[in-house]
């Protein structure tokens, strides 16, 4: 689909308060914990793309393509810096996300020393469009979503499934122009996104579940019903991102056929936001 958004780097921090880290939600620690758990891979993640990005970056022949290249690393180094400050906050907190980002980097680098370059690169398409389709899906319930939390976890939050949304076409068009439209780079794609889904999920609900219990919530009926709720009932944003995972496998699929540029408007707004609070 023929829609240009270039993605721009922000250098942007949040100075995250502590003492909210744990139940920053307003529905409390479930909710909370579930959104710090999956903070814990997005550093190491966000390496995993940008390597995998750059192995094939030379073969790019394209000036708005490199251009915009350049700028998914530099977002994404960005987002990675910004939660590991999110993650060294919930480790002092003790809740064990340290540990468990050590054994998704082991994961992440066993891939890369066994795996072919190709299919990195496809893990990543893949893990992109998990991203942005969950990030729309914040955005599309932002009122809801975000209302009576705290303004600088929403702020993280809102910023991330923004830029996500900014430069989600991005690996996308780097591996089409790469590899092609051919049977073969379609059957990769399509097979990693399951692949790539499975393991995510399985991996975060395991350690989302260890450290609700490290916060205090294990025995919290109520919580993982809300939770649940959140997540899969309304707002449902896993729910809601069932059908755009699904529109994958179109033959023609492109990450612009789900057109939500409406949604960057509120970008610079959101970064003047952020500033005028830190220089407050």
């Amino acid at each position: 689909m023929a829609i240009n958004v270039l993605p721009i780097r922000r250098d942007i921090k949040f100075s995250l308060p502590k003492d909210r880290a744990l139940d920053w939600h307003r529905t409390g620690v479930h909710v909370s914990q579930f959104l710090n758990t999956m903070s814990l891979f997005f550093p190491v993640g966000e390496r995993f793309f940008i390597d995998s990005v750059r192995a094939f970056r030379d073969q790019v022949d394209d000036p708005a393509l490199k251009k915009a290249i350049t700028a998914f690393i530099g977002q994404e180094a960005m987002h990675g810096r910004e939660h590991d400050e999110l993650n060294d906050i919930l480790h002092e907190l003790d809740i064990p996300v340290k540990a468990q980002e050590r054994t998704v980097t082991r994961l992440l680098n066993l891939i890369q020393k066994t795996t072919p370059k190709a299919f990195q690169l496809s893990a990543t398409v893949a893990l992109e469009h998990l991203t942005a389709i969950m990030g729309d899906a914040v955005l599309r319930n932002d009122e809801v979503f975000f209302t009576g939390a705290d303004p600088k976890f929403t702020a993280l939050w809102r910023w991330h499934a923004l830029e996500e949304t900014e430069h989600k076409a991005v690996a996308f068009d780097l591996y089409s122009q790469v590899m092609g439209k051919t049977l073969a780079a379609y059957s990769l794609r399509v097979i990693t996104l399951p692949i790539a889904t499975g393991i995510f999920f399985a991996l975060l609900y395991y350690y989302y579940a260890r450290n609700v219990a490290k916060a205090g919530g294990l025995t919290n009926i109520r919580g993982w019903i809300t939770s649940l709720q959140f997540q899969w009932g309304r707002p449902g944003v896993l729910r809601q991102a069932i059908k755009p995972w699904l529109d994958w496998f179109k033959p023609g699929f492109h990450p612009w056929d789900h057109d939500n540029r409406h949604f960057l408007e509120s970008l610079d707004d959101l970064l003047g936001a952020v500033l005028e609070k830190e220089a407050a």
